[in-house]
């Protein structure tokens, strides 16, 4: 278990410090910045990337609603959920912390939103919270059904964190104005901690929606698109 727990610590820590360091530290430079695009990217990369050095070992997680969502859906035990979940949040926040460390090292820096989440005001494009739960909602339901689709027997192994990392890259390109995006409570967390505009205060919401729409999303996959698949796999044996 620890082998696992140290994976998923170090897989959120390269979430946070790749797709935050992205934001921070590249997104807004004059001329030369990356914007939303290259920040999306940028988040989906490292879920890439560290699925597959390190998915092997825990499942590749790196984000406390895709736990929940997997055992929801009956692919992991909810014993390990709590483990996975602390493990997850101190590799995101060693992640925010290292990346602060670095910012700060700027003449005249301020860490204003630090790559936070937020609504209302704390919006990148000033959607309300309704708005901002709905997105966080439903674009974590939609990653959870991703996952479990992309990681299914019914599908080519080894093309998994391909297509979860894009996914992510899309879910980004939608939200980014939204909400800056979490679909990640250990994310979110970790980069309000640091921030200095209130964001701490708003931390609820993106802890909460991921958390229910990840358990949407498995139980949606569950229950309406793999309903019959024991069905069919039975009939094609038979065939």
């Amino acid at each position: 278990m620890f082998q696992k727990l140290s994976a998923e610590a170090f897989g959120t820590f390269w979430l946070v410090f790749g797709g935050c360091g992205a934001a921070v530290l590249a997104a807004g430079v004059p001329d030369v910045g990356i914007g939303y695009l290259g920040v999306a990217f940028a988040f989906g990369l490292t879920v890439l990337t560290m699925a597959y050095a390190v998915g092997g070992i825990s499942g590749g997680h790196f984000n406390p609603a895709v736990s929940l969502g997997l055992a929801v859906a009956g692919k992991f035990e909810y014993k390990n959920l709590l483990p996975y979940w602390g493990a997850q949040l101190v590799g995101g926040i060693l992640g925010a912390a290292v990346l602060y460390l670095i910012a700060s090292g700027k003449v005249g820096f301020v860490a204003g939103g630090f790559a936070s989440n937020g609504y209302d005001a704390l919006s990148p494009g000033g959607y309300g919270l309704f708005a901002a739960l709905v997105a966080e909602v439903v674009l974590t339901a939609f990653f959870i059904i991703v996952i479990l689709g992309a990681t299914s027997s019914r599908v080519p192994a080894g093309f998994a964190p391909i297509a979860i990392g894009l996914s992510l890259t899309l879910i980004h390109l939608i939200s980014i104005p939204v909400t800056n995006t979490s679909v990640n409570p250990a994310r979110s967390i970790a980069a309000a901690i640091f921030a200095q505009n209130g964001a701490l205060g708003q931390v609820w919401l993106f802890i909460a929606a991921p958390l229910v729409g990840a358990a949407i999303g498995a139980v949606l996959y569950k229950g309406l698109l793999t309903r019959n698949e024991a069905a069919t796999a039975a009939a094609a044996q038979h065939a």
